[in-house]
Parts: structure tokens; sequence; C-alpha cells
């Protein structure tokens, strides 16, 4: 060969090289572009949805795609339980693939969750760690397997696994690279989709609670009488003196503890309760359902308070129970004006007489209901004049706190109740229930309340 020749044969060599060069560097470059087109592909698709099952759907029909594979699977990690499991399987033995669990560690996607690494196998069934619990499952056959952790803001929530690559092809290192590189805007995606879905849950259930809450606010209002009663002094044919009754109740929440009743008792007997269960919400509520039942079924027109009391007692105490009501019931003759009451550890009622005076109401004190078995609750006696007013009412009205910690107390009620002595019924029940909240001045309202207020006044001829 002479040199021209050897020149000629370098330049070709050079020329070839270089194209070879520059077709390596282009076939890198569209792989690159592929490369990129795929991640792009999946942000799109991981995206267009924050619907939790939606998009599990989407990850694997998307990363089956993408990874010529036949199909994919997305495992979630329970970290309350430490196991894996699926929530989303498609399929006919979908829900028998649901009841699958799998410890932390355990089967290839365990040790992946596990450990956070990746892992390329060719042979599945061959592989120490391979656990057949979902196959036999589905009677599918796994022959080559990719599997990624899924890692948002630092930790694992799942593992990715495509299964089968196509054609009997074995999946390869570049395979595991692109896997990676969807693994991590399939992670972000996926996280807020669970916090999406938990909180659709939280706000799913918050208002199926308030619906029921509101149910439950109804029927426990529908045990209570609504508006005044009047009952006339009928027993001597020509009435002298009418009592009158009315009531008015707040919960602190949907539904409370305080309760009233106001019935008539034959011709001439208005029977009276209010009362305040230990708890507050549903669990008070029961109880004083069941308290009411006991009171309306068990008082007769032969019985006094303190023996319907006692009887109630017996009936509501339990030896593992923790709840107990404070309560007042009282027995007005119209026509006389004798009150007998029997009082469960209830608050002080007032008295407000014709003659301007408003005196609280003493006697004998029982415990409330429910705190002793063989409680024997005691009869008292007084007499309310024509004119004269009786004022029973919760804690929540003298215990209300203002935003200082500060309480209403007696010194305040009473003082209101000189002021309205002659106000009608529904006038002082507003004006009660106004300067409470005026003194707590927006402060959250922590019990119940509820008022009840007994007239007994000359007939209008």
């Amino acid at each position: 060969m002479n040199i021209v020749s050897g020149v000629l044969l370098l330049a070709c060599l050079a020329v070839v090289a270089g194209w070879l060069r520059s077709e390596r560097k282009r076939n890198s470059a569209e792989m690159e572009l592929g490369r990129t087109m795929q991640l792009f592909d999946v942000s799109l698709e991981v995206n267009s949805t924050i619907h939790k099952e939606d998009l599990l759907v989407k990850i694997m029909e998307t990363s089956s795609r993408i990874m010529n594979a036949e199909a994919s699977s997305v495992i979630l990690v329970d970290e309350a339980k430490g196991e894996l499991f699926f929530d989303l399987a498609l399929g006919t033995k979908g829900d028998e693939v649901r009841e699958i669990r799998l410890k932390i560690g355990e089967g290839i996607a365990g040790w992946v969750a596990q450990t956070g690494q990746s892992v390329k196998i060719d042979d599945a069934a061959q592989d120490e760690r391979w656990s057949s619990k979902v196959a036999k499952r589905v009677d599918y056959p796994t022959r080559s397997l990719l599997c990624v952790p899924l890692i948002s803001k630092g930790k694992i929530i799942g593992v990715l696994q495509v299964l089968n690559k196509r054609e009997g092809d074995h999946f390869t290192d570049r395979d595991v690279q692109l896997l990676e590189s969807i693994a991590s805007p399939i992670a972000a995606s996926l996280e807020n989709a669970m916090l999406y879905d938990a909180l659709e849950k939280t706000t799913a259930a918050k208002e199926r609670m308030q619906s029921e809450l509101r149910i439950a606010t109804d029927i426990q209002m529908g045990f209570l009488p609504r508006g005044s009663l009047l009952v006339p002094d009928v027993l001597s044919g020509s009435p002298a003196a009418t009592a009158q009754t009315q009531a008015f109740i707040r919960p602190a929440r949907e539904v409370g503890g305080d309760f009233y009743d106001y019935f008539r008792i034959g011709d001439h007997r208005l029977f009276f309760v209010l009362g305040d269960v230990s708890d507050k919400g549903i669990p008070a509520a029961l109880f004083m359902t069941v308290t009411m039942t006991l009171l309306k079924g068990k008082m007769t027109a032969e019985m006094t308070p303190g023996e319907l009391l006692t009887a109630v007692n017996q009936e509501l105490y339990k030896d593992d129970s923790t709840m107990f009501a404070t309560i007042f019931c009282g027995l007005l003759d119209v026509g006389t004006g004798q009150l007998l009451y029997s009082d469960g550890g209830h608050c002080p009622p007032y008295i407000l007489r014709q003659t301007g005076d408003v005196e609280q109401l003493k006697g004998i004190k029982g415990l409330p209901l429910g705190v002793m078995e063989d409680m024997a609750y005691r009869d008292n006696e007084v007499t309310l004049a024509l004119g004269d007013r009786l004022i029973l009412y919760t804690d929540g009205i003298t215990e209300a706190e203002n935003n200082q910690l500060e309480q209403y107390g007696f010194t305040r009620l009473q003082q209101l109740l000189s002021h309205e002595q002659a106000s009608h019924q529904t006038r002082l029940l507003e004006r009660m229930v106004e300067d409470v909240d005026h003194f707590t001045s927006g402060a959250v309202q922590s019990d119940d309340i509820a008022v009840l207020v007994v007239d007994r006044k000359a007939s209008k001829m």
C-alpha cells in the first residue's frame, strides 16, 4: 500500500469513526429525548386526577405501557400495622387480592419496602425472597419483574412493580433506571391523592355524624314539652287560681344532658321536673332519655316527689356507671298553693314572692340520681301564694364563665330575677339567657342551659 492509499484509508476510517460517534450521540440524544417524553407522559397521566382509585388505575396502566410489561401493581404501606396491602386490585379476583397483606420484609415487594432498594429479577420463582401469596390467589404466573420503592418526602409510602416483559424478554438496567425515574412523580401524586382521600373520608364522616346528631337533637327535643302549660284549679268548680309553667333549654353541643318536663296530675295538680346529667353529648342524652322515661312512667296520682325519685334512682343505679343526674321535681296543688318537692343535689331554686321578695328555696337535699342505690329521697313542703313565681335552673346559668374565667354566679342571677320579677314568663326566660350571654361576652358555652318557670296566679274572671 502506498502512502497515498494509506492516507486515504486513515481519512476514511476517521470519517467512519466520526460518523459512528455522531450516530451514538444522536441515538443517545434520541433515547434521552424518548425518556424525557415518557417521564412527561407519566407526569401528565398521574397529575390528571386527585382521586386515589382513579390514580392507581392510571399508574398501573401507564407503567405497564411504558415498561412494555404485561401487568403492573402498586402496593401501599400501612405504617400502623407494618404491612403492605393492595388498595386497588383489578380483575375478577380483585377482592381476594385486596385481602392479602404482606409484612414489611416479606416477599420481594416487602424487601423493597424494607430496604428502599430497587430490584430486577429474571426468574421470580427462583429468588429466595419470592412469595407466592398473590400468584396463588390470581393464578397468574410471574416470570420476570421490576420492583422499585415509592418515596415521598423521604418516606417509603409503597412499592411499584411491573411483571413479565412482553415477548419473553428480560428487564434491563435501563428499565430499572426508567422505572425509578417515573416512580418519583408517581409517589408525589399518590401521596397527594392519599391525603385528599383521607380528607374526603374525614369530611364525609363528619357530615354523616352531624346529620346523625341533628336527628338525635330532634329526637331529644321531641321528648320535651313545647310552649306553656296552664293548669286551672277545677276541683272546687269555680277556679280561683291557675298554674302556668314554661321552660327553655339550650345544649352546649348538638345534644345534651339537661332536661325538663311538666304535665297535669288529675284535675288540679301540676307536676314539674328539671334535671342535669353529669356529662354532655350522646352519653348524657341517652341517660337523660332513660331518666325522663322513668319519671313519666312511674309517676302516679298517689305518689309524692320523694317517692318518685327513690323509685327512679333504684332503676338508674348501676355499680359500674359513672353517670348521674342532679334533679328537682315538684307537685303543686293549684288550689291551695301547697308545693311538695324533692331535691336530688340540684341548684337551689328561687321563689319570687308577690310581695317583691326574692328568696332561695331551702329544704333537705338528697344525692343526685344514680349515685347511691339505697338513697331515700325526702319530701319538702312550701306554699306558693297567688302571684308567687318559682324559678328552676341548671348550673349552666350560675357557672357560666366569661373570658376571664369569672362565673356568672348566684348574686347576678338574684339581681336579674328581682329586676324582671313582673315580666311575662317568655320575657323572663329570654332575659335570663340574654344576661348570661352578655356576661360571657362571646366565650364558648361550656355547659347546657335549662330554665323552668312556674307561676301561681289568680284566675281572670
